[in-house]
């Protein structure tokens, strides 16, 4: 059934590669976006949010997208941003890149668009998650040349796949400063710098995969990629180091990545532990303490390829202290393992040693004639290498001399802040020099005027005189005038002060009755008010009466529901086991013999899901990293357990158990005791007071708003030209409100406005 689902949901996929590559030319160009389209758009961008949390939830409404409207109104832009998701929803569920030409195309296109700055459409002016088109383009760039790189690695062009890889750091670099690199940007380079560190890893390119893991690290910090996820980088660096046969550096690095361990129920833990392990014993050759971890964590293999991976690794340990018969019956499985084709190259690399030094001629043969026909040509190894050493190379000095070329911009605006405040003095002191010498000439040029104005000095008061006697005339005809005018003013300004008297008592009565009037309103307001204070009183009343019946029914619904969970099969089970046992946080794993087994956990999560529904969604939904360990373990808590009882049962220490409790509280984020906050999660899920409560105060507020739109239609039936102010004053509610009820009145054909807000009137409509 599994297998019919994916070929389903495969087929509905590839319905939805086909709308999307059978979009129209570009629109988008030539108008702008009907409303099916922005829709289209918004669905696109929901399923690229989910993605980023939840990648299979993704696909599923990717599919569900396929049937819909929406999937037959994309533009061009929406199309190739489609193929895009596709392309990444298909590698993040595991699925082989199926829609390799429209994805090419889809690259080819944002490239184009973040050349021309942007996609300049009236339809596509909006920013998308807080950021400008041009740097949403340049996201979106990067991201198809990163799942371009993946379709060429899935076809082994590891050459392309790298290539791929490094455009979408320049794009990245380019567009984006290092303050702007956080959240799902910060999370793309460090996968983006990871893929890069495993191809260079795989062609023992160390030094590069070294480079590369330490950039994933940097940007992981900023935003982790999973919990493990900087633990994972810190042993990737560590498995470079490994390789180098530096053993110092690479026991740091394992130490580092334990450390950063947030949870040691997972493959990469186990991986930690076994390298650091064959570390440690390279540097005191003591085998026994390393084949003691091995042991224990080939019994947490979940895998047949984990478990033989670990056969292996011990078997090294057996070969380097010379005990060849028990290396061989841990390599020979090892080799047996068609799945793994790098562990059968190393297996045989041993094997062959050991058979060649016990004489067994034609086994050592065997494994010879294996490794040569899967070893590569030297002269392609060395090629391929030599390619990939190249195009890093190339792209590393680039990016120096890019930074180089943003350093020297710097120097320059630095210089610039310096030299522009030296460049202002020196202009202050031209310009002060300048006017010094300006004032010496003014000074010469004073005196020269002086000694001709006393040549004509005598001249100019004969002239003087006799315009100081027409003057004189002037004066004593200008005064005559002005009294005459002054007269005029002040009998005119005498008859305007009796008229404006006359005026201001008028105005004076008619402010005392407008001020009467408003007396008279305020005093109808305030009785209204008090009218609807004792009414909003009542309806408070009931509002708290409907409340504690709820909250009364809630409790009994809590009660009802927890002693039905605890009547369940597995429960009693469960609590059966416990009884009687006194358990210590002193007690190790497995001291009471009490542990359970899959089978109980599934049923307990079932007779969980059954009293109450969707207490696993609710969890994930405050943190989508739970695992199915956290919710077992919120499982057992709904139960009422302790920590030592909940790791006698799971077969963990007393520590183990209270050091994932503290994890899952960080997790969720409260400070609250776990148990405490679990049942009050499960317990949140059964009644909803709140919407009772909802319910009773929307009945009054319509019960209030159609008395009010009475009381509306009686005052327009007796004044007519009332105003909403006035109203407001004499119903007791807002302005605003009495707008909101006067349009629905009209929209609803009871009333209506004639004439302008000013001078207009109101009439009911009959």
């Amino acid at each position: 059934m599994k297998f019919l689902h994916h070929i389903l949901g495969l087929g509905l996929l590839l319905a939805v590669m086909v709308k999307c590559g059978n979009s129209p030319d570009s629109p988008a160009l030539t108008s702008t976006t009907s409303q099916s389209g922005t829709a289209a758009l918004e669905a696109l961008e929901g399923i690229d949010s989910l993605m980023w949390k939840q990648p299979d939830s993704a696909l599923t409404v990717m599919l569900e997208f396929a049937g819909s409207a929406e999937a037959d109104s994309l533009d061009e832009f929406e199309g190739h941003y489609c193929q895009m998701l596709i392309a990444e929803l298909l590698y993040k569920n595991y699925y082989v890149q199926s829609n390799r030409e429209d994805l090419l195309k889809a690259v080819d296109y944002f490239d184009s668009i973040v050349a021309a700055d942007g996609y300049k459409t009236d339809g596509h002016k909006a920013n998308t998650r807080g950021v400008s088109l041009q740097k949403r383009n340049a996201f979106l760039d990067a991201r198809a040349h990163y799942i371009n790189g993946v379709g060429f690695y899935e076809k082994d062009s590891v050459v392309e796949a790298c290539g791929e890889y490094l455009r979408t750091l320049d794009v990245m670099e380019e567009h984006f400063e290092e303050r702007e690199l956080v959240g799902h940007k910060a999370r793309f380079m460090s996968l983006t710098y990871g893929r890069l560190g495993e191809i260079f890893s795989k062609q023992f390119m160390m030094e590069s995969a070294i480079t590369c893991f330490e950039n994933a690290l940097v940007y992981c910090k900023i935003e982790p990629t999973s919990p493990i996820g900087i633990s994972n980088f810190l042993y990737r660096i560590g498995k470079e180091y490994d390789k180098k046969n530096e053993i110092e550096n690479a026991r740091l690095y394992y130490s580092q990545a334990l450390d950063n361990m947030t949870t040691t129920d997972n493959m990469v833990y186990r991986d930690i532990i076994a390298s650091k392990a064959f570390c440690e014993y390279k540097v005191e050759r003591v085998a026994k303490n390393a084949l003691d971890e091995l042991s224990t964590i080939l019994m947490q293999a979940n895998t047949e390829n984990e478990r033989l991976n670990r056969y292996f690794a011990v078997g090294c340990i057996y070969f380097y202290d010379g005990n060849y018969d028990s290396a061989l019956f841990y390599f020979e499985p090892a080799f047996a393992n068609k799945e793994d084709v790098w562990l059968q190259i190393q297996a045989a690399g041993y094997l062959r040693i050991i058979y060649d030094s016990i004489g067994n001629r034609e086994q050592s043969y065997a494994y010879m004639r294996f490794l040569t026909n899967h070893k590569k040509p030297e002269g392609e190894n060395k090629a391929l290498v030599s390619k990939l050493e190249d195009i890093f190379k190339n792209y590393q000095n680039q990016k120096q001399e890019k930074e180089a070329e943003a350093e020297r911009e710097r120097s320059i605006k630095k210089t610039i802040k310096i030299i522009v405040p030296v460049a202002v003095v020196v202009v202050i002191t031209i310009i002060i020099l300048a006017k010094l010498k300006s004032k010496k000439l003014l000074k010469e040029q004073q005196e020269e005027a002086d000694r001709m104005l006393g040549e004509t000095e005598q001249e100019h008061e004969n002239e003087l005189r006799r315009l100081q006697a027409e003057a004189e005339q002037q004066l004593a005809d200008a005064e005559q005038k002005h009294q005459q005018k002054v007269e005029e003013i002040v009998k005119r300004h005498e008859d305007e002060l009796k008229l404006q008297k006359d005026k201001s008592e008028k105005e004076i009565e008619k402010t005392k009755k407008r001020h009467e009037a408003e007396l008279e309103a305020e005093r109808l307001a305030y009785q209204k008010e008090q009218e609807a204070l004792r009414q909003n009183l009542q309806q408070r009343e009931v509002q708290v009466s409907a409340l504690e019946k709820a909250l009364e029914q809630q409790h009994k619904e809590v009660a009802k529901q927890r002693t039905a969970f605890l009547n369940e099969e597995i429960c009693q089970k469960i609590l059966e086991i416990l009884h009687g046992k006194h358990i210590t946080s002193r007690d190790i794993s497995n001291q009471h013999g009490i542990g359970l087994n899959e089978e109980d956990f599934k049923q307990l999560k079932d007779a969980v899901e059954r009293h109450y529904k969707g207490f696993d969604n609710m969890l994930l939904g405050q943190c989508a990293s739970l695992n199915q360990s956290d919710l077992t373990l919120c499982h057992l808590h709904l139960l009422g357990l302790s920590e030592g009882e909940i790791g006698a049962l799971k077969g963990r220490t007393y520590s183990a158990i209270k050091k994932q409790n503290e994890n899952l509280q960080e997790k969720i984020g409260m400070e609250e005791n776990l148990s405490a906050y679990i049942l009050k999660v499960a317990e949140g899920l059964i009644g909803h007071p709140e919407r009772v409560l909802s319910e009773v105060a929307l009945n009054e507020t319509q019960k209030s708003s159609q008395k009010n739109s009475q009381k509306i239609v009686n005052l327009i039936n007796e004044r007519p030209e009332i105003t909403t102010a006035e109203m407001a004053k004499i119903i007791g509610i807002t302005r605003r409100s009495i707008v909101n009820i006067t349009n629905r009145l009209q929209e609803e054909g009871i009333i209506r406005r004639v004439g302008p807000d000013k001078g207009g009137h109101w009439e009911v409509i009959e």
